[in-house]
């Protein structure tokens, strides 16, 4: 068996909207947090994950962020798998500890679309990647891939829109006690159909929030956790996929979930049926529904059959996303990956909010980073409480 690694930290930025910061402001302030939380001395950190800074786009990350925060390191990983990325770095970060690289890894996520006004996955963009000159010249953004994924669904498994619907009323039953979630408000099936078409046959309810703000974790190996008092999160499996485009032989209706969510339960020993909590990666309905299947907690295509009658509420048989998740409470830098391994921490140290907690000894936290439709990265990860494994 091999050595066991802990999340010792954990912090989600309060703000939703921080036009009197910079990026790197909040960087710093959510490393403060993670370390505070675990009772870990910056001095201690010698390793730096990151991903997605945008100020950085065109600099060297690792020494600029390091530089920034202060760190002493030994080493860094900035593996950019989009809104996926921060859960790689779960793994990486395992995985280092492991080779004796390492003790204490911190992972930070900061951004702040809200505040430059960007209009996050609907608007178009300059040209950035030779991909783009065959499929952004053609009017592809992000919402309109999606909402191609979710008509394909619909056409390949009969999926509905009031299905999908299911997926956001269930997060907006959890946002209602979240003091810090953008839309706090329950929402209906109804309302969430009845709500402006986005991208046929996506609504606008269907979408994730853009928020600014940021995350942090902090990994630490065995030898260290034995020294803090706090409650740890063990990690138990990590598994990671990239899908794109395969010369235009691309299966819309299945994401990289196949395989990440394949490797972390064999490295965990574990299957679906042993998962009593699930962060699951929501940047749209469409995005959770394909990931449920492919993660396995039911048969292709049954996806939308799974989601209806309450599934997903924090008194469902698979409560998930008891934040209220992307789709109501927190895409911060649009890369909700770092958020959904926080809310999996808190549901397993009993820190989740009162009225949603579950009693999980078993946590998958789950990203998609990309698109669906053309190129994406999946990361899965199991955690338990300590002594689950």
């Amino acid at each position: 068996m091999s050595e066991p690694v802990y999340i010792a930290g954990a912090f989600e930025h309060p703000t939703r909207e921080a036009p009197e910061k910079s990026t790197m402001q909040i960087h710093a302030e959510v490393a403060a947090g993670a370390l505070d939380d675990a009772g870990v001395s910056k001095d201690a950190v010698d390793a730096y994950f990151t991903a997605g800074v945008p100020e950085m786009e065109h600099a060297l990350t690792p020494l600029m962020a390091t530089d920034y925060l202060g760190l002493d390191v030994d080493y860094a990983d900035t593996t950019d798998y989009g809104g996926s990325s921060y859960v790689s770095h779960v793994g990486h970060a395992a995985s280092a500890i492991r080779d004796g690289k390492c003790d204490v890894a911190l992972i930070t996520l900061a951004g702040r679309p809200r505040s430059r006004g960007q209009a996050t996955g609907s608007g178009t963009r300059e040209l950035r990647t030779v991909q783009d000159s065959f499929e952004r010249i053609y009017g592809a953004t992000n919402v309109t891939m999606y909402g191609m994924a979710a008509r394909r669904h619909m056409h390949e498994h009969g999926t509905t829109s009031e299905q999908l619907a299911e997926i956001r009323a269930a997060a907006s039953h959890h946002a209602q006690y979240n003091e810090n979630a953008m839309y706090q408000d329950p929402v209906s099936v109804e309302e969430v159909v009845d709500s402006p078409v986005v991208a046929d046959p996506l609504h606008l309810l269907d979408c994730c929030v853009i928020s600014d703000g940021g995350g942090a974790l902090l990994v630490v190996s065995e030898d260290v956790r034995a020294e803090l008092s706090r409650d740890c999160v063990e990690v138990l499996g990590h598994g990671e996929s990239p899908k794109h485009h395969d010369a235009g032989r691309i299966d819309i209706t299945a994401t990289g979930a196949v395989e990440s969510g394949k490797q972390a339960f064999a490295e965990a020993g574990l299957g679906p049926e042993h998962v009593e909590y699930a962060s699951i990666y929501d940047s749209f309905t469409i995005t959770v529904l394909e990931a449920i299947e492919d993660l396995g907690f039911c048969a292709k295509g049954e996806g939308g059959k799974f989601v209806e009658g309450g599934t997903l509420r924090a008194d469902g048989d698979l409560p998930f996303n008891t934040d209220g998740g992307g789709l109501c409470s927190n895409h911060p830098g649009n890369r909700g990956g770092m958020t959904k391994v926080i809310e999996a921490v808190r549901q397993l140290r009993g820190e989740a909010n009162p009225e949603v907690q579950t009693d999980a000894d078993v946590a998958l936290a789950h990203g998609t980073g990309g698109s669906i439709a053309t190129r994406h990265g999946a990361a899965t990860l199991l955690l338990g409480t300590e002594g689950s494994a």
